[in-house]
């Protein structure tokens, strides 16, 4: 399904992340992907802004639109939704004044992201561990890395889906091993706090590139030099992928995921190459009597990149 724009009936779907937002049409739990455009955040004041240039740019009318949902890169509570990483609040009042569609929701980006599972081409879903047969109704794990660190449960139950909101990249930072004492030592006297998305999204790169070797370098400039084979690139890149690992293993031992964990995110997507090279399950399964344990967790890269849409169209045509 591609354009929509003279259609009527359809949904709006918005996710917002710290520097982009894109916006969609929808029918029922179709993400029509000839309608999915990017904005960048910093030209507009406001979401409302966005979705008015939207409108005007595709030529679709408030009267067409039946439902939106936005997913929003930060904590989402009683319907509000305060951004993480960018100053704009959401919430489904503004939005149903913004447009008067009868279906309103605010989901957080991660929410979103685990209402698309079961929605996902399998050409998008790269296998890194194959999953186990499970009942359907088995928990699923969304753990997500781009411009911030968050995770999330999915629980598939005989009232419908339940996908519950988390931060849970604002948790400590374990220390896993001694080779993390310098690091967490180092958050601790920069940030005051040593949390997981200071590692594991992609300023965390930088940071931990920077803690690793001295030299400032952004999230591009190191992939590329890993690409390239650079050593202290490539020093970066395990411990990066060490890390990712464990925090992976904590949170599936935490949720018990065993309908599979799902890795979503730009910064995911950059650095799946070398989740094998650099034995990123290794370091999950890395559990003491419990490593055994942790063989029963199927693992997947999620590469559709508009999977949030997705989500939240699956969601609001339930609603």
């Amino acid at each position: 399904m591609n354009d929509l724009t003279g259609e009527t009936g359809l949904s709006l779907v918005a996710d917002i992340g710290g520097t982009n937002t894109r916006v969609a049409l929808a029918q029922g739990p179709v993400v029509g992907r000839g309608t999915v455009t990017r904005y960048a955040n910093a030209d507009h004041p406001d979401l409302a802004a966005v979705l008015a240039r939207y409108l005007s740019d595709t030529g679709v009318t408030d009267g067409q639109i039946t439902g939106v949902c936005v997913a929003a890169a930060g904590p989402v509570h009683d319907g509000v939704a305060d951004l993480t990483n960018l100053d704009w609040r959401i919430d489904r009042e503004t939005l149903g004044r913004a447009l008067t569609a009868g279906k309103v929701a605010v989901l957080n980006d991660l929410q979103a992201q685990g209402h698309a599972i079961g929605h996902i081409d399998a050409s998008d879903l790269e296998e890194i561990v194959p999953q186990p047969e499970v009942s359907d109704q088995a928990a699923k794990l969304v753990v997500g890395l781009g411009t911030g660190f968050n995770a999330c449960p999915v629980f598939d139950t005989a009232g419908g889906r339940f996908v519950p909101p988390s931060e849970a990249g604002h948790v400590s930072l374990p220390a896993c091993d001694g080779a993390m004492d310098a690091l967490i030592a180092a958050m601790v006297r920069d940030f005051g706090f040593a949390s997981v998305e200071e590692v594991l999204s992609g300023r965390g790169i930088s940071y931990l590139h920077r803690v690793l070797h001295g030299e400032r370098a952004d999230p591009s400039a190191i992939m590329s030099r890993l690409d390239a084979g650079d050593a202290a690139a490539t020093e970066t890149g395990r411990a990066f992928v060490r890390i990712m690992g464990t925090i992976v293993g904590d949170l599936a031992l935490s949720h018990l995921p065993f309908g599979g964990i799902y890795l979503v995110g730009g910064v995911t997507r950059a650095i799946a190459p070398w989740l094998g090279p650099f034995d990123m399950i290794g370091s999950m399964r890395a559990k003491g009597r419990f490593s055994e344990f942790m063989d029963q967790f199927g693992v997947f890269v999620v590469k559709d990149d508009y999977a949030a849409l997705t989500g939240c169209a699956s969601h609001l045509s339930k609603l």
